[in-house]
């Protein structure tokens, strides 16, 4: 029962984590609520094997990350293409039009990217230096900046577009 309320407080502390992930690599409102369920429950089969070494939310990322890739290459098995262009999940209440249209279009820009570009790029926009990048994601951090150069070029030029 402990572990239980641990792991609730652990999960209502860093939902939005897992809401950014499932944003990115949902295609639908549904898939997006799928995507959540699936997270938590591989978080909750995962709790024991966490040991500390690192951040938290570090933790929570990488299998957040891992889960969206997966099922990601499930969806890819079963229906043999992916969707590029979804529609996007529901608006935040934000005041100001124009960064909202600003919002849509990244989030509109990173759905196009491939998945492992897309955990990166989220994982820079949420604030995570080169070296947490690397952790969560097992590059190099030499390779996180080469390929967040890249990553930035191409969100550049599909906006510009």
């Amino acid at each position: 029962m402990e572990h239980k309320k641990e792991f609730l407080e652990i999960i209502k502390a860093h939902e939005g984590i897992i809401y950014k992930v499932t944003k990115v690599y949902a295609c639908s409102q549904e898939d997006a609520q799928d995507l959540y369920q699936e997270i938590v429950y591989q978080l909750w089969k995962s709790l024991a094997s966490f040991r500390n070494e690192s951040k938290i939310s570090t933790w929570i990322y990488r299998i957040a990350l891992n889960t969206c890739i997966t099922n990601l290459n499930k969806a890819k098995r079963k229906a043999g293409t992916v969707p590029v262009y979804e529609e996007l999940l529901q608006k935040t209440d934000i005041p100001d039009h124009y960064k909202e249209e600003q919002i849509e279009v990244l989030y509109a820009a990173i759905k196009k990217l491939n998945s492992i570009e897309k955990g990166i790029i989220l994982l820079y926009l949420e604030g995570n230096n080169y070296d947490e990048i690397a952790i969560i994601t097992g590059f190099t951090t030499t390779n996180i900046g080469t390929r967040l150069g890249r990553i930035k070029q191409k969100l550049k030029n599909q906006i510009i577009k």
